[in-house]
């Protein structure tokens, strides 16, 4: 068998053309240690000569034990991971807590036991965006590999740092607000309820099989002030749904209709509102419409929306802590936020 035509040159090769020994090389390329500079420029004048651009860094992992590498798992597809600004928000705080420490982030769609093996990937530590009942059980192949993690908004899960979120107190609190202006038919537009993403109608059968946690959590706290209020599951955490399943909710009876409607993320009441003023339908004057995130929809509605608003970066930034003092030794806590109820244009007392 051939020999390749440019075999990829080797340490070992620059001490010989240095007339150094490998150890001494190695240390040139590390920093660490004394070496003299004649014998540095030897080194690197060698390197040059050979094209050698230092040692393998997939090998320096191995030796020390660590990857650099900070996982971040989502079970969004990742063309929709990156459209939510929500994620958007947290990614930015998990990354300006974790630069300092040149850790990079490794974004993994996880979509069920036969997607991303997550007892392979290169980590460090694991933190877990949007954790479902289903990927909570597959916790245990990183629990093996006993690397920290850090769950955001998810279910109890053992040794996990939990980041949660009010979603369903929060949601108690908007509903409540609407219950004060007079509503009685409330419906809800919330976000996927499982891994299949199906939008479809809110059916007890389909809540019992459900597995997404936020929007169970958001779906109880509606349910604590509306208990009969039924609704629509959207595909996913976009205009393109809320504006679907709007229609779906609006276009029927105006006698039956809903007065008002709680969507699960802003995104989602952004299309209730375009369905409703394709419908004819004047928010709020005809319809109430309440989100929950609390991002800016400049150029999708001239509305302010009223929504609770989560401090997403804040979020992030919390994940990161946790994730440096658990790799630094520590034994970081759990930590809860607190959403808060910013009243806009999009509610008024029911017609």
């Amino acid at each position: 068998m051939s020999e390749p035509a440019n075999p990829r040159p080797t340490l070992a090769a620059v001490a010989a053309l240095a007339g150094v020994s490998a150890s001494t090389a190695s240390l040139v390329f590390s920093g660490a240690g004394p070496v003299s500079e004649a014998t540095r420029a030897r080194v690197r004048e060698a390197a040059a000569a050979l094209d050698y651009a230092g040692p393998d860094p997939t090998a320096r992992s191995l030796r020390r034990g660590r990857t650099g590498v900070i996982g971040v798992v989502t079970e969004d597809r990742l063309g929709e991971a990156f459209r939510d600004p929500i994620n958007l928000a947290l990614l930015d705080g998990l990354g300006e807590e974790l630069a300092d420490e040149g850790y990079g982030l490794l974004v993994l769609p996880w979509s069920g036991p036969a997607g991303v093996d997550l007892s392979a990937a290169p980590m460090d530590a694991a933190v877990l965006l949007g954790c479902s009942a289903d990927l909570a059980r597959s916790v245990e192949a990183l629990q093996r590999r006993r690397i920290p993690l850090v769950a955001i908004e998810a279910p109890a899960l053992p040794g996990v740092v939990g980041i949660d979120l009010d979603n369903a107190e929060a949601t108690r609190r908007g509903a409540t607000l609407l219950r004060e202006l007079g509503h009685e038919r409330v419906a809800l537009v919330t976000l996927p309820l499982d891994l299949d993403r199906t939008r479809g109608p809110l059916t007890p059968e389909r809540e019992a099989a459900g597995s997404a946690f936020t929007a169970a959590e958001r779906i109880r706290g509606a349910r604590s002030v509306f208990p009969d209020t039924a609704g629509i599951s959207a595909a996913g955490s976009s205009v393109a749904e809320g504006h679907a399943a709007g229609l779906a909710l609006l276009g029927g009876d105006p006698a039956h209709r809903p007065t008002a409607i709680i969507a699960q993320s802003d995104l989602l009441a952004a299309g209730v509102i375009l369905a409703a003023e394709e419908l004819g339908i004047a928010v709020p004057d005809q319809l109430s419409v309440l989100g929950f995130d609390g991002i800016r929809l400049d150029g999708i509605t001239t509305h302010r929306l009223t929504t609770l608003v989560q401090p997403a970066i804040e979020k992030g930034r919390a994940a990161g802590r946790a994730v440096r003092e658990a790799l630094a030794g520590g034994a970081p806590s759990s930590v809860a936020f607190v959403s808060s109820l910013r009243v806009g244009t999009t509610t008024a007392p029911a017609p």
